[in-house]
């Protein structure tokens, strides 16, 4: 799975939760073909997270990590991270039957305006925009992703 180049450590611990939840990971599935800027998805029936690689470098500019540039920016690996982060989240929230995490408050999130428009998008595939905002929300703080699925998963 060519996504794996772009993780960190951190993200490599969360995907091992994610195996260890009983969850599977796929790449480029249909799914990804609902739309160029959706990077994952959380099959929940299916126990699947779906990452969206080919869509994360076709945003992002260009087709591998570089290498020894494993710290510097890079909007691909940016893209691909949060994703995972994210669907982690739905992972977690699915072992709590749903249920928002409760680690934020709700009403005082705030997101970025580009987060915001990508809430509204994945709201639409969803229909959850709570769950959702949680996990826009929790992608950035990989730390507290790791703690929900060790928390509600395992």
């Amino acid at each position: 799975m060519e996504f794996l180049t772009f993780l960190a450590a951190k993200d490599k611990e969360i995907l091992d939760l994610i195996y260890k939840a009983q969850f599977s990971v796929e790449e480029n599935t249909p799914l990804c073909l609902l739309g160029k800027r959706y990077f994952g998805f959380l099959k929940r029936r299916q126990r699947t997270v779906v990452i969206c690689t080919q869509n994360a470098m076709d945003a992002g500019g260009h087709n591998m990590p570089k290498a020894g540039h494993e710290n510097g920016y890079d909007p691909t690996r940016v893209y691909i991270r949060r994703a995972l982060r994210h669907e982690a989240v739905h992972v977690a929230q699915s072992c709590k039957n749903g249920n928002l995490l409760g680690i934020a408050k709700m009403k005082k999130i705030k997101l970025h305006p580009f987060k915001k428009n990508a809430l509204k998008g994945s709201t639409r595939v969803s229909g959850n925009s709570k769950n959702e905002l949680e996990a826009y929300w929790m992608e950035d703080r990989p730390r507290l992703v790791i703690n929900a699925l060790k928390k509600y998963c395992l």
